[in-house]
């Protein structure tokens, strides 16, 4: 257990995630209201709102609107998500709310890049490359790599460590020709396949290639083995994770309907809590946004702690019933 990271930095894109899938509709004040109260929890990162095409994700035609309805909290970094320059420009607009920086996304199924795209990987290089030019034409550095459908894929199947490493390099590959210097690489589990041994290879073999990358887990809970695979990573020394609040979202590509999304927020913060690593998030709080975000969607949330809560109150009625010392 020497390899346990002191405290694990929660990114919180449930906001994004969960409303870019939700049948909806959700408002607009919902949406703003879920954003100022995770700011209130002691995550410090969210990732708000995706800036994309409104006919492929209905759910976040309102994006605009979202982001400047909420309200900035200090110490919290705000992002958002965007995939081509018309997206970009959209999150520019908003500079003085959202944490802009660039990051370069490659799928390692090529099928998924053709479904979730609508471009080959070769293609959608292209469009990164012409991408990098157009954000540093905006001084908008370009930090991190990410590899969707890292650990497999629901239509092309498994995906090995070799098709992500060689997915991943290629996007290195085109940021060192830009000249831009990658600090960040995300694994992200696009559909479900993570489990606790091929995040231990995946996050071994990037390790090995690329030592001085710090390593994000992107970890969906599709298939049960989410939070098993957290705890992997957490035992490899892991300090960074995705995940959605309730559990709230999923891949609106991922060919499997009403599949559970990313690892619940609080039930990771829980695992960290309990295993004796800081993540500056008040858990009880956290529940409580969690229960908000179930009641705004109108439907039950995976995440079990809804229901169950954490430990903390049965601890409290234990040492309440203990004997006193005479």
């Amino acid at each position: 257990m020497s390899d346990l990271p002191k405290r694990v930095h929660i990114r919180e894109e449930g906001p994004r995630e969960g409303f870019q899938i939700e049948p909806g509709p959700i408002s607009t004040e919902d949406k703003v209201r879920l954003i100022n109260g995770l700011s209130e929890t002691g995550i410090d990162h969210i990732q708000t709102v995706s800036f994309v095409n409104a006919k492929a994700v209905p759910g976040w035609a309102d994006a605009e609107a979202v982001v400047a309805g909420m309200r900035k909290a200090p110490g919290v970094e705000y992002t958002a998500l965007w995939f081509s320059n018309a997206g970009l420009q959209r999150a520019l607009a908003f500079r003085d709310k959202l944490h802009v920086t660039g990051s370069l996304i490659v799928s390692a199924s090529d099928t998924f890049s053709k479904i979730n795209l609508n471009r080959t990987r070769a293609e959608h290089l292209e469009v990164l490359r012409k991408q990098v030019d157009k954000l540093r034409s905006h001084a908008v550095p370009v930090k991190r790599v990410g590899v969707m459908a890292a650990f497999g894929c629901n239509y092309s199947g498994d995906v090995s460590v070799a098709q992500a490493i060689e997915a991943a390099d290629e996007a290195m590959a085109l940021a060192a020709s830009a000249g831009e210097r990658i600090e960040d690489i995300t694994l992200a589990d696009s559909m479900g396949w993570c489990t606790p041994d091929r995040t231990e290879a995946l996050v071994g073999a990037v390790r090995e290639k690329w030592p001085d990358l710090h390593v994000i887990l992107h970890l969906h809970d599709t298939r049960g083995m989410g939070v098993a695979s957290a705890h992997a990573g957490l035992r490899l020394g892991v300090s960074s994770f995705d995940s959605t609040v309730a559990g709230l979202g999923g891949c609106p590509f991922a060919g499997i309907a009403g599949a559970s999304g990313n690892i619940a927020s609080e039930e990771l913060v829980l695992l960290c809590h309990e295993m004796g690593i800081e993540t500056g998030v008040d858990l009880d709080k956290l529940i409580e946004v969690a229960r908000m975000a179930e009641r705004l969607v109108g439907h039950p949330l995976p995440s079990t702690l809804l229901r169950a809560g954490g430990f903390r109150a049965c601890r409290m009625i234990a040492l309440r019933s203990e004997p006193q010392a005479a």
